[in-house]
């Protein structure tokens, strides 16, 4: 669970961040340039799920290769790939949607900035830690039999549509 723990904080605060240096640089660049490349920023973050979707997929399907299956247990690399997949997806998804809700409040004082962005931080990172937790004890008590063996393939593809659903009705 504190693996669990870690890797929601680590992802929470990339999550985080990616939203708050895009808020910064589409207020420096002005509202007239980042209208011009949301299409830009949409369509990069559908071809990265896409991509890190058939890392996870392409990575979990190698590991099941016979050739793969040693009698040393299991795969370190594999693991630390699937995190390090899973955190880039996370960490490296900034929320677009609520960029506009700092523009607006950015009339009222630098401090109301500071403040919704505290708060921000806070409701995000503390809503990955928990939810991750708590869904991994969860889920640690079930049994999902042939499909544990293929799960890691099936969420990569899931990522994979995620994606491609994006790319084809972008967000309006």
């Amino acid at each position: 669970m504190r693996e669990t723990a870690l890797a929601a904080l680590q992802a929470g605060i990339g999550h985080v961040v990616s939203t708050l240096l895009i808020a910064v640089l589409f207020w420096a660049a002005g509202a007239a340039i980042a209208a011009r490349f949301s299409g830009w920023v949409e369509t990069a973050t559908s071809a990265a799920l896409v991509g890190f979707g058939l890392w996870v997929a392409v990575g979990a399907w190698r590991e099941l290769a016979p050739e793969n299956h040693q009698d040393h247990g299991h795969d370190h690399t594999t693991e630390k790939g699937s995190r390090m997949a899973l955190l880039l997806i996370l960490g490296s998804s900034p929320m677009i949607e609520g960029i506009p809700a700092f523009f607006a409040a950015g009339r009222y004082g630098a401090w109301l900035l500071v403040v919704m962005a505290l708060v921000f931080a806070a409701a995000t990172t503390g809503t990955y830690v928990i939810l991750s937790v708590y869904s991994a004890q969860g889920l640690g008590q079930i049994r999902f039999g042939r499909f544990e063996r293929y799960g890691e393939i099936c969420s990569g593809l899931i990522i994979v549509a995620v994606g491609i659903a994006f790319w084809i009705w972008p967000v309006v």
